[in-house]
């Protein structure tokens, strides 16, 4: 059986194309063309890794922090100034949902590492990756769910911002045991990574939203090809390490972005918080900027090992995501429904 894994390469990648085909023709299954597409892409750098190492001697892990500056300036223009304002109108979804992301994801992640005794390098992979901001998924995600978007567009902008001071002492806190951390370091790197572009994109928008709308629409579609190219490299370059680890990540990745949801979801109604907030925050805490925690890896010089844990968990984010906000599509929040209600009524009248 094992002589015929490698034959069975091209029949496992024509399997997630001809998915990702099938799926693109329904409207109910078309989130999932990305992930079913990503997912032919890693099968691709496991079974011929020698493509995606090199191209005419020149090593493709270069391009790794470029590509997420570019990703960052897409976000960047995908905002504006009026989503911090958003910590005015809504200070407490704010403080809970930032203060949920930075507690429960790093924590996890953390014992996760502990509980499968991940090599150290992988270990700290899995840390990072609980420690990076929310992404710009979550927001997509929050929409398709009902949810509330701009409490999830505040969020995502406020947490990112938050990251070059937060980011480098929870992983000096939780990873230091694993692999030495230099806290400025770090700090310097996420703000090249992050900040700097954004602010760009931020700038972009201001100035230039909507004059240049071929630039508008094709961003999005460059940063979903520059995430998966950065997968596919990462997985290349690790594809020894992710032979060794591969299910337990992937099992890792699973409780620790489920555990997220429940836990993000729950405490919030444990504060009494509304429905719509509640699904909002549970989206926001279980989904991680993959990209960041990549690109951070990279700067280490550790992508082949503490870049593992993100090129895993960010396919599995975008399937959960996708689930639960079907879900929650089909179940709408009672507050929403009331409010329909009332309204409905108040024009009658």
């Amino acid at each position: 059986m094992t002589a015929l894994l490698p034959a069975a390469g091209p029949f496992i990648i024509a399997f997630w194309i001809i998915l990702a085909i099938i799926c693109s023709r329904r409207p109910q299954t078309k989130g999932f063309v990305y992930t079913l597409t990503i997912f032919a892409a890693v099968t691709t750098a496991m079974y011929y890794p020698q493509y995606f190492l090199t191209v005419g001697g020149y090593d493709l892990s270069k391009l790794i922090t470029p590509l997420i500056q570019v990703i960052m300036f897409g976000m960047g223009t995908a905002m504006s100034i009026r989503d911090f304002y958003g910590v005015i109108k809504m200070p407490m979804g704010v403080f809970t949902g930032v203060v949920c992301h930075y507690t429960i994801m790093p924590f996890v992640g953390w014992g996760l590492a502990h509980l499968f005794k991940f090599p150290p390098e992988i270990a700290a992979g899995v840390v990072l990756i609980g420690t990076v901001p929310c992404g710009m998924a979550s927001n997509v995600i929050s929409y398709l769910a009902k949810a509330n978007l701009a409490l999830s567009v505040t969020l995502t902008a406020v947490s990112t911002m938050l990251a070059p001071f937060v980011t480098p002492f929870l992983m000096r806190w939780l990873a230091g045991s694993y692999i030495d951390i230099s806290v400025t370091a770090m700090m310097w790197d996420i703000c090249k990574i992050v900040i700097v572009p954004v602010a760009a994109g931020l700038v972009f928008n201001h100035f230039l939203t909507g004059k240049l709308k071929w630039l508008d629409n094709i961003m999005p579609k460059i940063s979903m090809s520059a995430i998966a190219f950065i997968i596919v490299i990462i997985t290349a370059k690790g594809r020894e390490s992710l032979l060794d680890v591969g299910m337990l990540l992937i099992l890792s990745s699973l409780i620790h972005n489920l555990s997220g949801y429940t836990l993000g979801y729950w405490l919030c109604r444990l504060i009494r918080m509304k429905e719509q907030d509640c699904r909002t925050i549970a989206i926001e805490v279980g989904m991680q900027n993959g990209g960041l925690a990549t690109a951070i890896a990279k700067n280490m010089g550790k992508i082949a090992t503490i870049g593992l844990a993100p090129a895993v968990f960010g396919p599995m984010m975008n399937i959960t995501g996708s689930l639960l906000a079907s879900w929650w599509h089909r179940h709408p929040p009672k507050d929403i429904e009331e409010e329909k209600a009332v309204q409905l009524e108040t024009e009658r009248l």
